[in-house]
């Protein structure tokens, strides 16, 4: 009859030359990528991910950027409101600025709107060919009744002067 306590004991003793892995294969339980330490293949493969991360990154940066100038670089006429003062209750006065090509014609929208959000005035602003790329302009809007906002809506290219 086998001793069955001896096979019991051997692997039941931490020293033993069977670790419980053993039976795996060479690399254990967990194959050779889920080792931690050894040969640094975990260290090269997380490399390799941040590498991949950072070019993917930066890509998506440069595609966002080049949206981005295409969109700007092909409006020829764009504005900004730089402020508006209520100067009466029938009155709103903007400061414009308006970027523009040398030679190109636009309109810029701009209206007021009452506490209740109404629409109390819009206007249109002709953005002639003549000067420079910048134009600065004040706008006085006249308004149905006190106005307590003014926007710009937007501005575009214009070919004709009449619209």
């Amino acid at each position: 009859m086998a001793d069955v306590r001896a096979a019991d004991s051997r692997a039941a003793d931490p020293g033993s030359a069977e670790l419980p892995g053993g039976r795996y294969g060479r690399y254990g339980r967990y194959g050779r990528y889920g080792r931690t330490g050894g040969d640094g293949r975990d260290a090269r493969s997380d490399r390799r991910l941040r590498i991949l991360g950072g070019v993917l990154g930066a890509l998506a940066v440069v595609v966002i950027a080049w949206i981005g100038f295409g969109y700007v670089s092909g409006q020829q006429v764009s504005g900004e409101m730089i402020k508006f003062k209520v100067v009466s209750d029938r009155a709103v006065q903007v400061h414009l600025e308006v970027r523009k090509d040398a030679g190109a014609r636009g309109v810029c929208t701009l209206r007021a709107l009452a506490e209740n959000s109404t629409e109390v005035d819009r206007k249109d602003v002709a953005v002639g060919a003549g000067g420079g790329d910048q134009v600065d302009t004040v706008v006085t809007l006249r308004t149905t009744t006190r106005a307590t906002t003014a926007e710009l809506m937007g501005c575009e290219e214009r070919s004709t002067e009449g619209h």
